[in-house]
């Protein structure tokens, strides 16, 4: 169907939606300051119109597949698959009484990408383009370097992203304090002076230990500070803001579900850097918004990794500043996924070529991992 033919149309229905989950196990045992885990799932969903196919996903629990499958596709299916904020705004009030946090905003990230991809697609236009770009790419940093990791591994790892131009490279640390400043200073050796080293400390440390830890940390050139504390502790994140060498970045905002976590983390001034995740806070429609609050702001923004689902939205975003190019996400997404983006000169740039997101999924060689 040509686009005009699309825009002439008084509606568009959706005729087919689907959801399936699909358990990856990790190439080794990995963990961060408060977690380890051995696998990652993903929560793929297919929505049809018109002969066109969007695809969209998260990275959750097998359960959220079950809310999509039994509350938003019955609701979605049959709407105009042009008003995605129409089928937006259905999706979180169908949710009222489930809870907006946690797995009910991913199971509406997943629907909601999957729509905005079928609507560049039904336009035959890059999703980047019907969103309005603001950059013509964006700028990654690899992450990874987690506390599970030797030093051997660890220094491996990062310093194979340096060698492939990326400019930034992030490594977990908290699990154990005691051996944070040997790893950093480990960090530091492999990557060189010239590519910024970043920290994730996950919420593990306490105020007093995150402070200590940032005037250590500043002798390596440490530059990004993730979550020194917990992101539920505002007062504790402005506290290491204001205390923090002045190089040194303060980030938080992954765990993100809705817009009020992002304007009450904003207004209480308690990052240098805003994250958000488009697969945790409910898809591209509330990421967007998010986008808007940071210009309103004059906050940096960056993107919580999956890589592939954020790059057309990122460069949307005038004040995106970087996109989390995450060892597990990228993995699973070259191995899903045909018109993976790959980065050149750290940074990555959409094909303007393909319609939507660019991606198209390989069922074959997902099928053996479908949960």
């Amino acid at each position: 169907m040509r686009p005009e033919a699309v825009l002439n149309k008084k509606d568009c229905p959706i005729r087919a939606v689907s959801v399936a989950a699909y358990t990856v196990p990790t190439d080794s045992p990995e963990s961060d300051g408060t977690l380890a885990w051995d696998k990652t799932t993903l929560v793929l969903v297919h929505a049809s119109a018109a002969g066109k196919v969007g695809m969209g996903y998260t990275y959750a629990d097998v359960a959220t597949a079950g809310l999509i499958e039994h509350t938003l596709i019955p609701l979605i299916r049959g709407t105009d698959a042009m008003a995605v904020p129409d089928c937006w705004s259905a999706m979180r009030h169908v949710i009222r009484n489930l809870g907006r946090p946690g797995i009910c905003s991913m199971a509406i990230a997943a629907v909601d990408c999957a729509l905005w991809d079928l609507k560049a697609k039904l336009l035959d236009l890059p999703l980047v383009s019907l969103l309005g770009a603001a950059q013509p790419s964006i700028e990654i940093y690899g992450s990874g370097g987690f506390t599970s990791y030797s030093v051997g591994r660890l220094q491996k790892q990062l310093s194979g992203w340096a060698e492939q131009g990326i400019k930034a490279v992030k490594m977990k640390i908290g699990r154990e304090p005691d051996k944070d400043t040997d790893r950093v200073k480990a960090a530091r050796e492999a990557i060189g002076r010239d590519v910024a080293l970043y920290v994730d400390a996950n919420g593990a440390y306490s105020r007093k230990q995150a402070l200590r830890m940032a005037q250590r940390f500043e002798e390596f050139d440490v530059s990004w500070f993730e979550e020194p504390v917990t992101s539920d502790d505002l007062e504790g994140l402005r506290l290491i803001r204001d205390r923090a060498p002045a190089r040194m970045d303060i980030a938080a905002g992954e765990y993100g579900y809705e817009i009020l976590y992002f304007k009450r983390m904003l207004d209480a001034e308690a990052v240098d850097v805003q994250q958000a995740d488009a697969t945790r806070c409910a898809g591209i429609s509330e990421f967007l918004r998010v986008g808007a609050l940071c210009e309103a702001a004059n906050m940096p923004m960056s993107a919580h990794t999956s890589p592939s689902l954020h790059l057309h939205p990122c460069c949307a975003i005038s004040c995106l500043r970087n996109i989390e190019y995450f060892h597990d996400h990228v993995r699973i997404e070259k191995m899903f996924f045909d018109g993976v983006i790959q980065p050149v000169g750290g940074r990555l740039r959409p094909d303007l070529s393909r319609p939507g997101m660019g991606l198209e999924f390989k069922r074959a060689n997902a099928e053996r991992y479908r949960a």
